[in-house]
Formats: structure tokens, sequence, C-alpha cells
């Protein structure tokens, strides 16, 4: 039996073609929810999980960064997906029948521009592939769905109008989490370390946290500040850099960071995509 990949949506989300594409030989495992996904993972119903954290035109996918975090996995892996928008619709009908147009809040803006030129409204629902499932299931002619050519496969529906999305680098990084690391690995295309961190309640905290990367020559790809608990005066840090926690110069920027610190939880540390550092 092949081991399973989790994934948020039903089969032809953009999960599914992201675990198509980066795991093929694990079996797709739908989700309900991005919860339900990485709790597959725990519970071991699941090897892995593939979890949407950003894309190139909508920004970052909201809440899943304070998910992580407790989530109890490690990310192994990350893996970016070129989003192609498609107005799937009823065998038959045509762009200038449609109406409404059915998608998750994510995409809707990714083809924004498409949709008012077609006078198609927006709709919003929780999940594309879904989406695309219900049209299928349905009667209306006027309804479309926003989704993968992966969808209309599977739910036996017409692509209307293809690659409809507003921005032609359109893509979607999704980070591959397990219950096990494995900090002994080395890509190809170098590695990347993820982790969340407070600073102190001290004056330039932040600053002088940053001070280190600086100052030793790491690269910090990302940082992003969120809520802890509700509390407007707990804010917590999710950072991702260029390079290996053995490598020296992270482990001195990492002490550094240490010292302005009251919580440092190391996320994952697991190769650069090769497509990172592609330009369109």
């Amino acid at each position: 039996m092949s081991p399973k990949i989790a994934f948020q949506g039903e089969l032809g989300a953009y999960g599914h073609q992201a675990c198509s594409e980066a795991r093929p030989d694990f079996a797709p495992y739908p989700c309900e929810t991005f919860d339900d996904a990485i709790e597959s993972v725990r519970k071991g119903d699941a090897q892995l999980g593939m979890i949407a954290v950003e894309n190139s035109t909508y920004g970052r996918v909201a809440d899943v960064h304070s998910l992580l975090p407790e989530s109890g996995l490690h990310i192994v892996d990350e893996a970016f997906v070129r989003v192609h928008v498609n107005l799937l619709v009823k065998p038959g009908a045509r762009t200038g029948d449609i109406t409404a147009a059915y998608g998750h809040p994510v995409i809707l803006p990714q083809c924004g521009k498409f949709l008012r030129d077609n006078d198609i409204s927006p709709r919003a629902v929780s999940d594309n592939a879904r989406a695309a499932r219900e049209v299928a299931e349905g009667d209306d002619m006027t309804a479309a769905a926003l989704a993968s050519e992966l969808a209309a496969g599977i739910y036996g529906l017409d692509i209307a109008a293809r690659h409809i999305e507003d921005v032609d680098n359109n893509t979607t990084r999704f980070l591959v989490m397990a219950r096990d690391s494995d900090y002994k690995r080395r890509g190809n295309h170098g590695m990347m370390t993820s982790f969340v961190f407070r600073v102190r309640n001290i004056p330039a905290a932040l600053y002088k946290a940053m001070g280190g990367f600086a100052t030793n020559g790491v690269n910090m790809t990302k940082l992003e500040s969120y809520m802890v608990g509700g509390n407007f005066q707990a804010t917590q840090f999710y950072a991702e850099i260029e390079g290996h926690p053995d490598d020296r110069n992270v482990q001195l920027a990492l002490e550094e960071l240490g010292y302005f610190t009251d919580h440092l939880h190391l996320m994952g540390v697991y190769p650069a995509a090769a497509t990172r550092y592609k330009r369109p």
C-alpha cells in the first residue's frame, strides 16, 4: 500500500496538484481543513502533509503560520506550484453563458480582471475542487468553477477559458510536514531553516535580535509576526533563513538571537527547492 500525503481540499484541489507533482509516489489524502490535514499526520493516517502557506499574488494563507508551531510536526521540504486558474463549466456551456464563478477566497482575487471583463460574479466557497464537483453535480449551465485542469478531468467538466489568472507567474508555496525530522540531509540548491521566536520585553529587542544575521552574513528570506493567544503584547515571529543550523555562521546568528528571545523553536531544516531561485 502506498504511503499517504494529506492536503486541504477535495480531489482536484491545488493541494492535490502539489502532492502529485512533489510526491508522485504518495497517495493523495484529502482533508476538509488544514487542521484536519495536520491532525491526520499526527495520528499516522497520513505520513506527510502538504500545507499551502503563501501565494505570490494573494500573499500568505490566513492562520496557517499560527497552526504550524503548535502542530508538533516538522517541515521537511518545500514545493512551489504554478497555479493556473481555469473557468470550468458543464459540458456544452460557454464563457458567455456564465454569470457566476465559484472559488476559494484566495483564488478569486487572482483572476479578478477576467471576471470583471466577462461580467461574471465571484462567489466564495471553501474549496476550489468542491466548487468543481458541485458545478458538475448541479443543473445550472450559468455556474462555473475556478479550479485546476486536474479538477476538470476528475469531475468531467469542460474548460471554457484556460489560464485566466491576472499575473502570469502566479505561484503557491507549500510546506511538506512530517512527524520526524532529519537534519543530516543536504540539498543540491542549499538548505532552508524555519523557526519561531518571541523577543524579550526590552527596548529594541527585535532590532538587536536581527543583528546577528546581518553580521554573520545569513540571508533571512522571511520574517512575519502574529499575535499569540489573542494578546496584543504577546507577538510571535515566524522566520526563514538560508542555511543549516550546523553552518558556523548560522550557529553564531542563532546564538545571538537567543540572547534577546524568551522562546525559540526550530520548525524545520529542509532542502531549498530548485524553483525557489527561478525568476519569472
